[in-house]
């Protein structure tokens, strides 16, 4: 009996004259089927499909950073100016400066490291081929993250790696864009913030009607290089 494509010959999509329905009912249970699709999964990747797969990603983050390269340029032509990254973690949004920020990349699989892996140093991370430490910012800044148990870190849309020295790879919502503001621009920090977030924030910036966190990049990373390092 001829197996390849059989379903669309003699099974549920063709004459349904294979001997194998009486009992498996369906295609789907046949295990002529279920060897058709394993190897269908195990076949090799075609090499047109990584090429469209690295192009499309060398896009979308070519653009940012271009923004990114440009905006700090224009930093040192403008001291009163500061430019920085706004991106999303919950529903509160924070701000950093482009000095810091390495790159942004979508989500890679977090490698959990036996006792010592917790939710504030989630993993490692391979980020085109360099093996970084993955911390959890909404646990350094104690920004609550929705109850929705369908809710995790598999679900975020990106992270970006920031340091210079020693570099991290955080987990983020969303990642907006490149915002430039005049310091006389920032405002003070309210204390009706949550005390984590007032410890690492410099001020507030207004974004769209919208209030973000400009955060002190210096002392967030050193307090997390004391803390997990």
């Amino acid at each position: 009996m001829k197996t390849e494509a059989c379903w669309d010959e003699i099974g549920v999509n063709g004459d349904r004259s294979c001997d194998r329905l009486e009992t498996a009912l369906h295609c789907f249970n046949c295990p002529v089927y279920i060897c058709a699709g394993r190897s269908l999964l195990d076949r090799e990747i075609p090499i047109d499909y990584l090429q469209e797969t690295t192009q499309a990603l060398a896009t979308e983050t070519s653009a940012i950073a271009t923004a990114i390269q440009q905006d700090s340029l224009k930093i040192g032509q403008n001291q009163d100016t500061l430019s920085v990254m706004i991106f999303r973690l919950g529903n509160e949004r924070f701000a950093l400066p482009v000095s810091v920020l390495q790159e942004i990349t979508r989500p890679a699989e977090i490698h959990v490291l036996p006792h010592r892996s917790n939710e504030l140093f989630l993993g490692l991370v391979n980020i085109r081929g360099e093996i970084l430490p993955c911390a959890s910012l909404s646990q350094i800044l104690s920004v609550e993250m929705p109850i929705d148990p369908t809710y995790s870190r598999i679900n975020l849309r990106c992270m970006i790696v920031v340091g210079q020295a020693s570099r991290w790879v955080f987990p983020v919502d969303e990642v907006h864009r490149v915002h430039r503001f005049h310091v006389s621009e920032l405002q003070a920090v309210p204390v009706v913030i949550a005390k984590a977030s007032q410890a690492y924030t410099q001020g507030i910036i207004d974004w769209q009607q919208e209030k973000v966190n400009y955060l002190d990049a210096t002392r967030l990373l050193d307090a997390i290089d004391r803390r997990l390092l």
